[in-house]
């Protein structure tokens, strides 16, 4: 069982940047994938990056793609997603999610999420 936190959302200006922190509890997190998903009102759940246990592979959606960075410390139990270059169209409820296996894209076959933190880019 693993129980995801996030935090470090908030308002932002276009161009801008924000840094999400998701706290892990549980012995096992480093041997989890872990990623990231938001969801824009109206809208389905967005697959945006993830990073396997090792840090060893990241991979991101193509509408972040050369703009936000995944990265975690699993000494600290937590993963991070730095976002820089932000627009308008990137506000949305942003959830940390972790998997036992590798993360997929989908979000129907995630294992375990957290509550969400909001993230709004004003123009």
């Amino acid at each position: 069982q693993v129980q995801l936190v996030e935090s470090g959302g908030g308002l932002v200006q276009a161009g801008g940047s924000l840094r999400l922190s998701c706290a892990a509890s549980g012995r096992t997190f480093s041997s989890y994938a872990m990623g990231w998903f938001r969801q824009a009102p109206g809208k389905e759940r967005e697959f945006v990056g993830a990073i396997s246990w090792s840090s060893s592979t990241t991979y991101y959606g193509d509408s972040v793609k050369g703009r936000f960075t995944i990265s975690r410390d699993n000494a600290a139990n937590t993963v991070y997603l730095q976002m820089n270059s932000l627009k308008p169209e990137d506000t949305a409820v942003y959830y940390c999610a972790a998997d036992r296996l590798s993360m997929s894209t989908d979000p129907s076959h995630v294992d375990y999420w957290g509550q969400g933190t909001q993230v709004t880019v004003s123009s």
